[in-house]
């Protein structure tokens, strides 16, 4: 670990998030508790609020009071807690939900990330296997991160504090899930945000910066991971700093004289409070200026980057309903504004009701009377698969980041945990859900979130079934494939593991029984790898590195190959 990372004033750096969870329960016992065994998943101390809209929240830690502090009255009900900026689990997710369910369906409100977007959109299909109904609405206010007329792929950054504000007293008023869907979208519409970086954060377990910056440098539109910005150069003054930042912000709200707005100056983890109202001193000039009302301010930290120097600014634009929401009282360990009505803890406040949840479905696993030959099949070729995580690590550090063999191992061995826990004569629809939640949730990722959707898919189809035979295999195939290309994106031809999945299903028609079948699904993926090797990655992590993908093997089609060549030597 570097001197810089030693500057940390932390125990152990891996279990950093861990004990961040314990230490915010025991802080705030009165306004928080845990809604999983490994405390990361956390709701109100008195949710699920009966009778009311639910909205959970979540994102990488590291962001405080991003995601975690704005669990509260008239805010949010719950929070998913990933490590440092990476995604909560589709588990995790899940557990904040059914502890924030209180009848009326909840509200996914979370930053635009990828690996966010994947977990939230599984957890999403495991709450509503169990009759829960979800929405969900993305921060994308990071004005720097997508031109104009792409807003819907810009970050979510500070400016996510108002879309809690405002659908969090939205929904302790009493609207439904769709209104409060809408105001929260209303609101992320109507709102802008621009920043600027001046030192970089260190990760905890890392030890090394996430970006450089040159003594006297300064970055525009650095994103809260260190994401590049747009512009790069000498420091400026406060004034010179925020005259950017409101030419770009200005230039798309584009507010009339005497129109209100809210304005939110944001402190990135290291950046003193003085400094930061000289950014609202300016702002407040230019504003009164142009004849626009400024309705409320806030100035402070409302999302950081560990301890990142630097600062944002962001504006919403108000119309009566949304000023009158964003005035509503609300309460949370690191937000408060007017007078919260009291409220009583639910009786249990120190279990852990994610558990509870975890149980009761346990319990609700339907048996069929005999044993499942999938369960046993399954069992011995994941037990094999983590053989492979060394060649699936070498050809995704190629492409991508690397985590390919850990994911396909953590998950291997996360899935059999799971199966060994199923009763020898569980439904199969029960089977692949549950290995969908243990791989999704094993090693939080792109590929295990696409994965598990997928096996959630294969699940629906299997419903009414009792007994998978060979004719089930192409319809619970095709399901799978479906599911994973609506939640990824990706169309057959992209080089990704889809092209596999919908090769599979061409090759299963002419199999004859279950040897010829895993021989087909077998061959069909070998042809697939092979023929899509000198195409250019057209989607996920390897799409960044452009034509330098031609010529290398699609790491997540070998993991499925794997897979099923083990499972065909298994069945023969």
């Amino acid at each position: 670990m570097s001197d810089v990372a030693l500057k940390k004033i932390i125990n152990n750096p891996d279990d950093f998030v861990d004990e961040l969870t314990e230490s915010l329960l025991l802080a705030h016992p009165d306004r928080l508790r845990a809604a999983s065994p490994n405390r990361r998943a956390l709701v109100r101390a008195y949710a699920p609020v009966p009778g009311k809209v639910g909205i959970v929240t979540g994102g990488g830690s590291g962001h405080l009071p991003l995601f975690l502090g704005y669990v509260g009255q008239g805010l949010a009900t719950g929070v998913a807690i990933g490590n440092v900026f990476s995604s909560p689990s589709a588990e995790q997710i899940a557990a904040a939900t059914r502890a924030s369910h209180g009848g009326k369906g909840v509200l996914y409100l979370y930053g635009n990330y990828g690996g966010d977007i994947y977990n939230f959109d599984l957890a999403a299909d495991i709450v509503a296997a169990e009759g829960i109904r979800t929405a969900t609405v993305l921060g994308t206010d990071d004005i720097m991160s997508a031109p104009k007329g792409k807003e819907a792929t810009r970050r979510g950054v500070a400016g996510l504090f108002f879309a809690y504000k405002t659908a969090g007293a939205a929904a302790e008023r009493g609207d439904d899930l769709d209104r409060v869907r809408a105001i929260a979208q209303r609101t992320v519409d109507a709102t802008r945000t621009m920043g600027v970086g001046l030192s970089p954060t260190i990760l905890p377990a890392a030890g090394e910066p996430t970006f450089t910056l040159a003594d006297g440098e300064m970055e525009i539109g650095i994103g809260i991971h260190g994401e590049p910005g747009s512009y790069r150069g000498p420091l400026e003054t406060a004034d010179e700093i925020t005259d950017r930042f409101l030419t770009e912000i200005l230039a798309e709200l584009a507010p009339a004289p005497n129109q209100r707005v809210a304005v939110l100056v944001n402190g990135l983890g290291a950046t003193p409070l003085e400094e930061l109202y000289l950014i609202y001193r300016r702002a407040h000039q230019i504003l009164t200026e142009r004849g626009v009302i400024i309705h409320r301010r806030y100035i402070g930290e409302f999302a950081t980057s560990l301890e990142m120097a630097g600062a944002s600014l962001s504006l919403l634009l108000l119309d009566d309903e949304l000023a009158e929401l964003l005035d509503a009282p609300a309460a949370s360990p690191f937000f408060s504004q007017g007078q919260t009505a009291p409220v009583e803890p639910v009786e249990s406040a120190t279990d852990v009701p994610g558990a509870q949840a975890t149980a009761a479905t346990d319990t609700q696993v339907r048996r069929t009377g005999r044993a499942s030959t999938l369960r046993t099949l399954l069992l011995d070729v994941l037990a094999d698969l983590p053989r492979h995580a060394e060649e699936l690590r070498a050809l995704d550090a190629r492409l991508g980041d690397g985590d390919l063999g850990i994911t396909v191992s953590a998950g291997a061995d996360a899935v059999r945990e799971a199966l060994l826990a199923l009763p020898e004569d569980v439904h199969p629809a029960d089977l692949l859900r549950a290995a969908g939640v243990a791989f999704a949730s094993a090693n939080p990722s792109t590929f295990a979130a696409l994965v598990g959707a997928g096996l959630l898919g294969a699940a629906a189809e299997a419903e009414d079934l009792t007994e998978l035979t060979l004719a089930h295999a192409m319809p619970i195939t095709t399901a799978m494939a479906r599911r994973v290309q609506e939640r990824g994106g990706a169309q057959r031809g992209d080089k990704t593991f889809l092209d596999v999945l919908w090769a599979v299903v061409d090759a299963l028609p002419a199999a004859s029984d279950a040897r010829t079948a895993a021989a087909a699904a077998a061959n069909a993926a070998e042809r697939t790898v092979s023929e899509t090797r000198n195409l250019v990655s057209a989607r996920g992590r390897a799409a960044w590195v452009g034509q330098r993908s031609a010529g290398e093997l699609d790491p997540g089609s070998v993991a499925v190959l794997r897979f099923l060549e083990d499972l065909r030597d298994r069945i023969n």
